[in-house]
C-alpha cells in the first residue's frame, strides 16, 4: 500500500500558532484550537508544515 504524502511531523502546534504575524489571525487560530480540542476531545498535532489535525481516522 502507498505511504500518505501528508505525515505527522512533531512539530509543535503552539510553536506554529506562535509564528502567525497577523494578531487577528492569530487570535482566531488560538480560538479555533480550544474549540477543537473540546469538540474532538483530541489533542493537535502537526501534519505536514501548516496542517493542524486533531485525532486520526482510516479511510
Amino acid at each position: 500500500m502507498a505511504e500518505n504524502k501528508t505525515q505527522a511531523t512533531g512539530a509543535s502546534v503552539d510553536e506554529f500558532l506562535a509564528a502567525v504575524g497577523d494578531p487577528v489571525r492569530h487570535r482566531d487560530g488560538q480560538r479555533l484550537l480550544a474549540l477543537m480540542r473540546e469538540i474532538t476531545g483530541k489533542e493537535p498535532e502537526m501534519w505536514g508544515p501548516t496542517i493542524v489535525g486533531f485525532g486520526r481516522y482510516h479511510y
